[in-house]
């Protein structure tokens, strides 16, 4: 990154070294955290490889939406691991979401609550994003990205977003979330119920009326990380999608 940032997150040996990681890799600008991974990643690059943009011009969310991200707003980053266990892999942005949540409620003005299947909330504006992609060797893992942006203050053009309380140093949320993210990736199997309360106790949506991915009220998630929406037909487990909910919350 360059060297007029506002913080440390410059300083790739020294960061890790301070979260004792194998290598991480700056940028003051980039076009995703994402690409740059899985480039790594396809080079043999060790798991636990961070890369870290203060912008993105070209970042990547769920169904091939592109967004910007502003110069030392927020933390945009890409952890780069080395999973075994494909049914971890199905559940790993969700898993994420319960880690992230609780490291970052020390720095948010409220409790962190999740939103299927990968958003962080504070009240009812977003927070915290999180996208995983896996690249696969026949039909197991060879290394997933695991992408978060984080708003460290709330972005200008985003009316529906929120950031940290102010004052917060980007240095001492990245300390927090690293190991929390890498917990997290270590974890093998379908989600267990212990997660999965601890979803429920965070869960925006549960309760109330959604119009997708199918019609209904939410219920919750099951073990496979499937969203559960009550649906004129009965209980409707759906895998993908979009959350969108019809109430104000």
């Amino acid at each position: 990154m360059s060297d007029n940032r506002p913080d440390e997150l410059h300083a790739g040996d020294a960061l890790a070294r301070l979260l004792e990681l194998p290598r991480v890799v700056t940028f003051a600008t980039v076009g995703s955290t994402l690409d740059e991974a899985h480039s790594l990643g396809a080079s043999g690059a060790p798991a636990g490889t961070l890369v870290i943009a203060d912008a993105q011009t070209a970042g990547r969310g769920r169904q091939g939406r592109t967004w910007r991200s502003e110069p030392g707003a927020g933390l945009w980053i890409t952890l780069l691991e080395r999973p075994s266990d494909a049914e971890a892999v199905s559940v790993l942005s969700l898993r994420i979401g319960l880690a992230l949540a609780p490291a970052l409620d020390p720095f948010a003005s409220e409790p962190v609550r999740l939103k299927w299947p990968n958003d962080l909330y504070v009240g009812s504006r977003k927070l915290a994003g999180i996208l995983v992609e896996a690249r696969w060797r026949d039909s197991l893992p060879e290394w997933v990205a695991i992408g978060v942006g984080v708003n460290v203050r709330a972005p200008a053009i985003e009316p529906n977003a929120i950031g940290l309380r102010r004052g917060i140093s980007r240095l001492d949320v990245l300390r927090a979330i690293i190991p929390a993210i890498r917990a997290a990736a270590a974890r093998t199997g379908a989600l267990s119920d212990d997660e999965r309360r601890a979803f429920a106790r965070r869960d925006l949506a549960a309760g109330h009326r959604c119009a997708e991915p199918v019609i209904g009220t939410v219920q919750g998630i099951d073990r496979a990380g499937a969203l559960l929406v009550e649906s004129a037909t009965g209980v409707v487990a759906v895998r993908a999608g979009s959350l969108v909910l019809t109430e104000a919350l």
